[in-house]
């Protein structure tokens, strides 16, 4: 089929090499001002996918909209004002599949309900989550990973149509616990880079078990299934978010405590502001969030905030 992807980023670009491998006709999108578009246009490559002849690349987001599947792949923060654009030039029948994880900052939102509130009941819209990065599936290196949507029949669909060699897509069951998790997940993984940064990686263990723990105690207060959190979308990914030298969350925490420079994306850091938010609406308590707020946004001190942390609770695990 007809499959389009807005976002020429390094998951984006990914994503559109991936659909391409597995058969459909697709086109790429990317803002002209992009200086990743611009490369992708000279050279057809970012330096870890390239793309054939047969791929087309766009700056033209009516000519992107085209696709009956439409995956995103943007910063969780902009997906507002992309969906506002999409949204005025009054497209329906479309399929939309958010590949991006994250919680609007001021208003709490999930990013499908950001998406369906903008494009209205005349579209779909699916999420597609978990682990995975893009140089280990560059390198043959298979994963599972989860597809979720409102829609029973959306789910069948794009599983029947997505699923190749490399990843192996599950039916998701509760929209709400997958996003929130997968979201969560970079906040965990911020946490686990200052513990690298610190010289204690070997706190992760209890990192890992506690914050599951306070992310599904969240889940649950938000209508979602509280064992979401153990499931491909949040504890399936701490693999890929934790430990992984690839993982721009957990590098950026890393860099943060040693008071290094760290360019990349790391959805984490804004996603952890609006998970305090949310803890303070549903009275939930979050203590790894909130420590790593303390550490971004309140100039904490590292290792007080991980003492004080680690030394809770002696008492009871959870």
């Amino acid at each position: 089929m007809k499959a389009s992807v807005i976002g020429c980023g390094r998951w984006g670009s990914f994503i559109a090499w991936y659909l391409h491998r597995i058969g459909h006709e697709v086109t790429l999108y990317g803002r002209a001002g992009s200086a990743h578009m611009q490369r992708l246009i000279a050279h057809r490559s970012n330096g870890l996918v390239r793309f054939e002849d047969t791929v087309c690349l766009t700056c033209d987001l009516a000519r992107a909209l085209e696709g009956e599947i439409v995956c995103i792949s943007i910063r969780s923060q902009g997906l507002a004002g992309l969906m506002e654009q999409i949204a005025s030039l009054g497209v329906r029948g479309k399929t939309f599949v958010l590949c991006m994880k994250g919680i609007e900052m001021g208003t709490g939102r999930r990013l499908s309900q950001i998406a369906q509130e903008a494009v209205g009941a005349s579209n779909d819209i699916a999420v597609w989550l978990g682990p995975g990065h893009v140089q280990e599936f560059l390198a043959g290196v298979p994963n599972c990973m989860v597809l979720d949507s409102e829609k029973e029949a959306t789910k069948e669909r794009l599983v029947e149509a997505l699923s190749g060699d490399l990843i192996r897509f599950y039916y998701g069951t509760d929209l709400i616990g997958n996003e929130v998790g997968a979201a969560a997940k970079n906040v965990i993984g911020i946490a686990a880079g200052m513990l690298d940064g610190k010289g204690l990686s070997s706190l992760k263990g209890a990192l890992m078990s506690r914050g599951t723990r306070e992310v599904a105690r969240l889940i649950r207060a938000m209508g979602g299934h509280e064992m979401s959190a153990y499931g491909l979308c949040h504890l399936g990914d701490y693999e890929a978010t934790v430990f992984s030298a690839y993982s721009h969350n957990r590098r950026f925490g890393e860099a943060f405590v040693r008071k290094e420079t760290y360019n990349e994306l790391a959805e984490g850091y804004y996603t952890v502001e609006a998970l305090c938010m949310l803890a303070d609406q549903k009275d939930v308590e979050m203590p790894i969030c909130r420590a790593v707020h303390a550490l971004l946004y309140e100039g904490a001190d590292a290792d007080e905030e991980i003492s004080r942390l680690f030394t809770r609770s002696l008492k009871r695990e959870f």
